[in-house]
């Protein structure tokens, strides 16, 4: 398979901002139309299509939890040597802060007041009405919504980090297409998903400049106009495109870790000046009754109350998660490389809905709870006259209640700084064939492309038409989800046959040499040699065994190659159309062990020839091996190989 290395992908670069710019001046100009034609759109989607939105997300909330409970889950988003290159603790925050942070802050209070006034079952105004109100807050909120997330996630991190594919949309596809993923096909996925990231992002971003005026409004009594607006998407972008230029270890990962502070501290705020107790009792009542009616309310479409509210609330939520899955999903890909497939649904999924839950408890059940029992109903009449303020409106009714306004805002600003970073970093990676390290100037491209884009939609009043779009997008997206899923399923098959196939060479004879004594052999296993005794082994008596298994095959007209790279050597037999062998060797740095001294003076590390498959490393060391002895190791694997190529073909 092949892959293209350059820095910026021209076709798709070129195609996507010939169409985000087409679409935008559409909107500004004629934003009624525009609204007009996508509003229509989405009606039509809705009343026809609801079905396969509401089946399609649980496929996927399925399949999800099937790959994490089956054998596939010890697989590893990366080679089988692979590490994690970040901490839990700050994958967690990043993961977080780009999937749904900002979302919290919008309708933590907002969603569970709405569905509070305006119940689709309950009465109106009662405690049934209250249930209802948090149990379809967290459905919305919950296991679905990062269900979709992770496989979008998992599809790109599988292929991209196990595969050597590149790290955009486009590799999803390859188990159906194959190698046309680097043509025409590939580029047109992967200017879909850069223009569904553009819209996503720049209408969260007026959206979030709406709310951040009115949390400014409160404070410091500021106005409320499009045009200070815009002057705090041009803030954002500003502080956006200094994060993106820092790059993803420094700008991104300090925000993320940093807002994740922040938002635990005005949780903790918020829980123990309010009702904690209350609250903790709702938060176990309301995960209770969202797990036991999960099922029912996951494939409930009101079929036969003929309710419009489906289309308004869960169809909505669908497509915009869906929608978001192509920037999130890569996001998230790009931070978990090296974690299994197990450990990658629990931390993306798990963990961050146990704690949107509790945040919609808090934030929500604290809301309710002031109208229903308090009766401060100015609460729901400003949420439903304008929900960007309902946050805002409810920490008034607090004690310090300057303070935790100017913390949210805080809040939503950095939040929103790193959806925006986060953004261009993926739309970059989308059109550079998925590399990172690419010139500052196409990240600042997007960066600021995005905030001109959100500032010149609210000018022209133009932002709920691309809103439309961004939902609308959502069904052709989540019908090439599908097929990807498929394509998911039937690669991790093959690793999973390819794994059964093979064992760990661990039988001592084979490792040594006729004329080794037993001592000569310990002192061989304990052996903890240094940098340059490695080197000399790979270059020398690695890369001759390999070269005569290499000559032999040429005899037996099997193609098959020797390759340096530094200090490591590969050899690769070419199966055509199957999978190709692979067998390398590379130097490896371990930790000394207590027991031995090293050939390296004070040092704790030395240094090992590790055998490399196609899937990563084995974590066996052939360092000292006779010729015979790697000769021996290399036709051992090459017969698993064969055998797993035989299983293929049944």
């Amino acid at each position: 398979m092949k892959k293209d290395n350059s820095s910026l992908n021209l076709p798709v670069f070129y195609s996507a901002s010939a169409i985000v710019l087409a679409l935008v001046i559409f909107a500004v100009f004629s934003p009624s139309t525009a609204s007009s034609i996508f509003s229509v759109t989405q009606s039509a989607i809705t009343q026809n299509g609801s079905w396969f939105y509401v089946l399609t997300v649980a496929i996927i909330l399925g399949l999800v939890v099937y790959l994490s409970m089956s054998r596939f889950g010890e697989i590893k988003l990366g080679p089988d040597h692979s590490d994690p290159d970040y901490s839990f603790s700050t994958w967690l925050a990043m993961l977080f802060a780009a999937g749904m942070g900002i979302g919290l802050m919008f309708f933590g209070v907002a969603e569970p007041v709405m569905h509070f006034v305006s119940p689709p079952s309950a009465g109106t105004n009662s405690v049934e009405a209250i249930k209802e109100a948090m149990r379809i807050t967290f459905f919305h909120w919950g296991f679905h919504a990062w269900a979709i997330y992770a496989i979008v996630a998992m599809i790109l991190a599988y292929f991209s980090y196990r595969h050597k594919l590149p790290l955009t949309l486009r590799s999803a596809l390859y188990p159906i297409i194959g190698d046309k993923i680097h043509g025409w096909i590939g580029h047109a996925v992967d200017v879909f998903a850069v223009v569904g990231t553009v819209f996503g992002v720049a209408t969260s971003l007026g959206l979030g400049a709406a709310q951040v005026n009115s949390g400014l409004a409160y404070l410091f009594s500021f106005d409320v106009s499009v045009q200070n607006q815009v002057l705090i998407m041009i803030t954002i972008t500003a502080l956006a495109s200094i994060s993106v230029a820092t790059g993803l270890d420094k700008g991104i990962k300090i925000l993320s870790q940093t807002n994740m502070i922040l938002a635990v501290v005005l949780l903790a705020l918020i829980f123990f000046i309010g009702p904690s107790i209350f609250l903790l009792q709702a938060y176990v009542q309301n995960t209770g009754e969202y797990l036991s009616d999960i099922v029912s309310t996951t494939f409930n479409l009101f079929a036969y109350e003929k309710k419009d509210w489906i289309g308004g609330w869960t169809i909505f939520y669908w497509g915009w998660w869906l929608a978001w899955a192509p920037f999130v999903g890569l996001f998230i890909a790009r931070i978990s490389k090296g974690r299994t497939i197990r450990e990658f649904v629990i931390g993306v999924t798990c963990i961050p809905t146990a704690f949107t839950l509790l945040w919609m408890t808090i934030f929500g059940n604290s809301a309710l709870a002031m109208i229903f029992e308090q009766g401060l109903t100015n609460i729901s009449q400003m949420v439903s006259n304008n929900s960007a303020v309902a946050l805002f409106v409810f920490l008034e009714n607090y004690p310090l209640s300057k303070l935790l306004i100017g913390l949210s805002i805080i809040m939503i600003v950095v939040f929103f700084v790193t959806s925006c970073d986060s953004g261009a970093m993926v739309i970059d990676m989308l059109c550079s064939n998925g590399n990172n390290d690419t010139p500052l100037w196409q990240r600042l491209f997007w960066s600021i492309g995005v905030g001109v884009v959100a500032a010149a939609l609210s000018l022209a009043g133009g932002l709920d038409a691309l809103q439309t779009l961004t939902i609308v997008s959502a069904l052709p997206f989540s019908i090439v989800l599908l097929v990807a899923c498929y394509g998911l399923i039937k690669a991790l098959r093959i690793d999973d046959t390819k794994r059964s196939a093979q064992t760990m060479p661990m039988t001592f004879e084979n490792q040594v040499n006729d004329e080794q004594t037993w001592q000569e052999s310990l002192a061989l296993l304990i052996a903890t040699p240094a940098k340059g005794k490695v080197d000399k082994f790979i270059l020398k008596e690695v890369k001759t065994a390999l070269k005569k298994i290499r000559n032999e095959f040429d005899n037996n007209q099997v193609d098959a190659e020797v390759t340096v790279k530094n200090s490591a050597v590969v050899l690769t037999v070419h199966h055509g159309d199957e999978h190709d062998f692979i067998y390398g060797v590379y130097k490896n740095e371990r930790l000394q062990p207590d027991f031995t001294q090293s050939d390296v003076t004070d040092s704790d590390s030395y240094y090992c020839a590790e055998v490399h498959l196609s899937e990563g490393g084995q974590n066996y060391d052939i360092m000292g091996w006779s010729e015979t002895a790697i000769i021996n190791d290399v036709l051992s694997q090459y017969q698993k190989h064969l055998h797993f190529l035989n299983v293929l073909r049944e």
